[in-house]
């Protein structure tokens, strides 16, 4: 079958523990019709009888080696001994090419039981293909070649052997930091396998859970365009899920994709160049900090709210080049007003002045208030006091007792940064951070019966108004956050 005429991928668990202890994500992966690839480096030898009465798709068992990244450090008489008894059992074998691929050992094990794989640094793309072309020397079911990539130029790699080599029993992505993005990426492409993680520290590859929620998989629906969310650490971000979501409802043929980086100008412009030539170019994207500033500077047209903030937090696409929004001041505003909250009056604070925090004082401004910006750094809160014509107060003189009205713009969980104990009873606490669980700010807040708007609130409608800047339609009303808290 051509990658043209394939409509679905096969959804594989790298599963790292015991299957006895993550069976309710078996379950899942089972009811989505995927496969696993068992660790057996990691876990031990496996019966694959205890997975096949809950898993559909194809076991592969993989054995892989200290230099492929693995824990398998043995000689080379038990590790033969192993792949071949597995071989009786398992659908398919991991043989790591050049170490695996002897006479003997492909004497003993038949093509179709094989998958040839390769995990090494990062490479161009002539350097990937040469690897490609000793990979595929040896007949196999099928090959999967795995780079670390080090560059967003070596992660794009993958993906353009797959385009390049428009084959369906070829799996490519790289790992590192921008990694994820090109591992959901690449079934578009022509891979016929996508992997998630069962167990084990799950970081920066996904879980097989968060893959089938976050994202379209096993099918795999038009795409043209890409969207994305940009930042540190965004591969736990619910905004995939959110968009999504919203691009099926409404029949859009888009793929929204987490890009994690820690240098964000030169991964932009590698990567949005790399996404045009292979026909799906980003067309627009959610930029969370650090990088709100540089997402600024790099738009060629700027609105009011993200030029008064000095910062942007979304990205589009236009003729004239990238136009930078901000979202942070109808977030804060808008949660305000749906929980019925009145400002007028209302003597307020902002503590964090990173481009959160200047997003929501510009966006309080517009509706009268003028808050009181706080800090711990000097250096940055007189800035933004200076940015936007407001008093600064530095964090260790902050008065809490003294507003009704705090919003808390900083992205410290689990720290308490002023105490709640001397507030007023009527007084309101915002806090723009959001978790799977309070943070301790809301904790302490709820204890004292304080009126809090949490972040999911402030993301409800932050997201609604990027998808409407993105992709010009409204977010369909009936998708929830819910089910993702």
């Amino acid at each position: 079958m051509s990658r043209a005429t394939r409509m679905t991928c096969a959804v594989m668990a790298s599963l790292q523990a015991s299957p006895w202890r993550v069976m309710d994500e078996l379950r899942v992966l089972g009811r989505a019709g995927g496969g696993a690839q068992v660790r057996a480096d990691i876990i031990g030898d496996v019966d694959p009888s205890v997975l096949r009465d809950h898993i559909p798709g194809d076991l592969i068992y993989s054995l892989r080696s200290t230099s492929a990244g693995g824990l398998f450090a043995g000689g080379m008489d038990q590790r033969r001994r192993r792949l071949f008894q597995a071989a009786r059992r398992y659908d398919l074998i991991e043989l790591e090419g050049g170490r695996d691929t002897t006479p003997e050992i492909l004497a003993g094990i038949p093509p179709h039981r094989r998958l040839i794989s390769w995990h090494g640094n990062g490479l161009s793309l002539a350097g990937l293909m040469a690897r490609f072309t000793r990979l595929t020397a040896v007949p196999a079911r099928h090959y999967l070649m795995v780079p670390h990539a080090y560059t967003p130029q070596q992660a794009l790699a993958p993906l353009r052997l797959l385009r390049l080599v428009n084959r369906d029993n070829v799996t490519a992505f790289s790992t590192g930091e921008t990694g994820a993005c090109g591992r959901i990426l690449g079934p578009w492409l022509g891979a016929p396998m996508v992997f998630g993680q069962i167990g084990g520290k799950a970081e920066e590859v996904p879980t097989v859970e968060r893959l089938l929620r976050d994202y379209p998989f096993p099918s795999l629906p038009e795409v043209r365009r890409l969207y994305g969310i940009v930042g540190q650490s965004v591969n736990a971000s619910l905004s995939p899920r959110m968009h999504n979501d919203a691009y099926q409802a409404l029949g859009l043929p888009a793929l929204f994709l987490p890009i994690a980086t820690k240098d964000f100008l030169p991964a932009w412009e590698a990567l949005t160049a790399g996404f045009e030539g292979l026909g799906m170019p980003m067309e627009g994207a959610t930029v969370v900090a650090p990088y709100k500033e540089s997402a600024l500077r790099l738009a060629a047209v700027t609105t009011g709210p993200a030029g008064r903030a000095g910062a942007a937090n979304v990205l589009v696409r236009t003729e004239a080049g990238w136009r930078a929004h901000t979202t942070d001041p109808i977030g804060v505003v808008g949660a305000l007003g749906r929980a019925g909250v009145r400002l007028t009056g209302r003597k307020t604070a902002i503590v964090g002045c990173g481009g959160a925090g200047r997003g929501a004082a510009a966006g309080l401004l517009r509706f009268g208030v003028t808050p009181t910006l706080v800090n711990r750094g000097a250096d940055r809160g007189v800035r933004a006091a200076r940015l936007l014509g407001l008093d600064y107060v530095p964090l260790s003189r902050f008065v809490p007792a003294d507003y009704s009205l705090i919003v808390h713009a900083t992205p410290v969980r689990d720290d308490l940064l002023f105490p709640v104990a001397q507030l007023a009873r009527d007084a309101i606490i915002v806090d723009l951070t959001y978790g799977r669980r309070p943070t301790a700010l809301v904790s302490a807040a709820r204890r004292r019966h304080l009126r809090v708007i949490d972040g999911w609130e402030v993301l409800r409608i932050e997201v609604a108004r990027q998808f409407r800047l993105m992709t010009g339609h409204a977010m369909p009303q009936s998708l929830s956050l819910e089910n993702a808290k």
